[in-house]
């Protein structure tokens, strides 16, 4: 499969109602993985709970659940051959004008923040 990138989710969102993701991040930073591709073009993770907010204000178990999507995007950034730096947001409201995204962006050639 060829992807352009990634969507970003978060669970607050009212169009999520438990599908439209390939991959979830539970609180517990779990992953669960979607039985079928939900869009040709884009592969989508939602993060359980809302992340629309300063970085400063999130709990450590919604930092792990950021560090564990990180993970993921890389691996699969690697596996599919695109960009991990190709992020996008579900919608304007989803995941949010406030969500933290230089916190999940792991650049790959030095693999850190």
């Amino acid at each position: 499969m060829t992807f352009e990138g990634f969507i970003i989710h978060h669970s607050v969102c009212p169009s999520i109602n438990g599908k439209g993701y390939d991959f979830w991040i539970g609180e517990d930073a779990s992953v669960v993985s979607s039985p079928y591709v939900t869009d040709p073009s884009h592969i989508h993770i939602c993060l359980q709970g809302d992340f629309n907010r300063e970085y400063t204000l999130f709990r450590a178990a919604e930092k792990q659940q950021l560090f564990v999507a990180s993970k993921l995007i890389m691996e699969l950034a690697r596996r599919y051959n695109i960009s991990p730096l190709y992020l996008y947001p579900h919608s304007d409201t989803c995941p949010g004008a406030d969500f933290p995204w230089n916190e999940l962006v792991i650049y790959p050639v030095d693999g850190y923040h």
